[in-house]
């Protein structure tokens, strides 16, 4: 039996006596994270693979799922062959899809058992230690869920094409579309200009050649920049981040209204958006106390059997 620290003055107490050992996925369209715990939740590996949305190609999430884990096993000093005896928590971006949701059930997976559930699930669970409260992600995509007893919402998560507003992905795209327009003297000039053929190579013309059959991850490998010229006080730049934060400022205070315990962000660029939103919002949010990939451990313990125990400490 072993005491894991989760949130101020609590304690989580895995009761268990088996010697099972849990995988933890979080997959998305960026990158795979992998981490492997014992029965009494001590941290033994960690992994990370390709990109695992499987809105974006089923087999690749697959293979990126399996890449993780194996590079967990060997971050732990186990073997191999310990694939198959792992117990899997396994969160995916796009599982909210039903018909998406069956075709990863439905995979001839490589572990002991496991147990499939969305990306914002895991990072609702990891944020808060398996208790009550919401998550906004604001990384490649952007989305929004809260947990607060019995009533659940999700609240965007539409995809790139569809939505993902405030996202990295979304900055990208958005800080290229005003390149071009410009380009064409239909909108301001832009530092954005010069920032991307020096970072990039991506000028004029050739950016819609570089650019028209990327995929999100791609675009969202710009938003650092965007943020930068946006710092510096480019009006085109800080226009395209305060318009993608109102968004996300605006999902808070949705996510607010459940009146959850915390609220937690969390993704590739959470923490600069945060100086661009609304201060009412920024003090409410907490930091995560776990990543994604141990909410998914969480899960996975629940759904097979473990009992968790919360103590005040």
């Amino acid at each position: 039996m072993s005491g894991v620290a989760t949130r101020e003055g609590y304690m989580s107490r895995v009761v268990n006596t088996d010697e099972t050992i849990y995988l933890g996925i979080d997959g998305g369209g960026t990158k795979c994270r992998a981490v492997i715990v014992d029965a009494h939740g001590r941290r033994l590996g960690e992994g990370l693979g390709g990109p695992a949305n499987p809105l974006h190609g089923l087999e690749r999430t697959f293979s990126s799922i399996v890449d993780s884990a194996q590079q967990a096993l060997v971050n732990a000093g186990l073997d191999q062959s310990d694939l198959s005896k792992l117990v899997a928590g396994v969160a995916l971006a796009g599982v909210n899809i039903s018909s998406t949701f069956s075709q990863v059930e439905n995979w001839q997976y490589p572990f002991a058992s496991m147990y499939l559930t969305t990306d914002l699930h895991a990072a609702c669970l990891g944020a808060h230690c398996g208790e009550d409260g919401a998550v906004i992600v604001a990384g490649t995509g952007s989305c929004g869920y809260v947990c607060v007893e019995d009533r659940r919402c999700t609240l965007g998560g539409h995809g790139f094409l569809l939505g993902d507003v405030g996202s990295g992905s979304w900055l990208g795209l958005r800080a290229l579309q005003a390149v071009l327009n410009a380009l064409d003297g239909l909108a301001p000039t832009t530092m954005l200009s010069t920032s991307f053929e020096r970072k990039f190579g991506l000028t004029g013309l050739a950016i819609v050649e570089a650019m028209s059959k990327s995929t999100s991850s791609e675009f969202a490998k710009l938003a650092p920049t965007v943020l930068e010229v946006a710092k510096s006080g480019d009006a085109v730049a800080q226009d395209i981040v305060q318009a993608g934060a109102d968004y996300i400022d605006a999902l808070a205070r949705k996510l607010l209204s459940y009146q959850p315990p915390r609220l937690s962000m969390i993704g590739g660029i959470s923490q600069p958006l945060q100086n661009w939103l609304s201060p009412q919002v920024v003090a409410k949010i907490a930091p995560p106390l776990e990543q994604p990939e141990m909410g998914a451990i969480y899960f996975a313990q629940e759904r097979h059997g473990v009992n968790v125990e919360t103590i005040e400490a």
